[in-house]
């Protein structure tokens, strides 16, 4: 299968939502139980560092930055998510996209990107892994999903080109 990295735009969006309702629907990918609006999807992303991986017109899967604090001092903090289509997994798609975001997160200035991981999500751990994130720690009983506390561990990449 050849496919291709590239931004993700609005015309994305329905194929994106489509990947993000997979992930929603394992119960361990997030602690949404909807896909939102481009429009709140979008307000809550950052405008660069909003990657698909297709295959002609088709979207495999997708990557994208969140800020994790309005507070300039955290400017050069994101948050990764990283979905892909439940068809394409265990075929490169996730460490290509996420050796993809790490290169355009340090080419607009991020030093640190981290990931909010459930601990039976075992392939987004390893993903993660491979790519360099190391896990700094368990947030115990962090939120409910479906009225079911759960954990999440927490995983950060530091740049070695970005922040010194």
């Amino acid at each position: 299968m050849g496919y291709t990295i590239q931004a993700m735009t609005s015309e994305h969006w329905e194929q994106v939502r489509e990947i993000y309702l997979e992930g929603i629907k394992t119960g361990m990918a997030t602690f949404e139980t909807e896909a939102p609006s481009w429009y709140a999807w979008d307000q809550s992303h950052l405008r660069h560092c909003r990657l698909v991986a297709k295959d002609g017109e088709t979207v495999l899967g997708w990557a994208a930055l969140s800020p994790v604090s309005g507070r300039c001092v955290y400017a050069g903090v994101a948050e990764v998510s990283i979905y892909i289509g439940q068809r394409y997994r265990g075929r490169g798609i996730g460490t290509a996209l996420l050796q993809a975001l790490i290169k355009e997160s340090e080419d607009k200035g991020i030093w640190t990107l981290q990931s909010g991981i459930f601990p039976e999500n075992e392939s987004s751990l390893a993903l993660h892994s491979k790519c360099g994130f190391r896990e700094v720690g368990r947030r115990e009983r962090i939120g409910q999903l479906n009225g079911v506390w759960k954990d999440i561990i927490l995983m950060e990449r530091r740049s070695s080109v970005v922040g010194g």
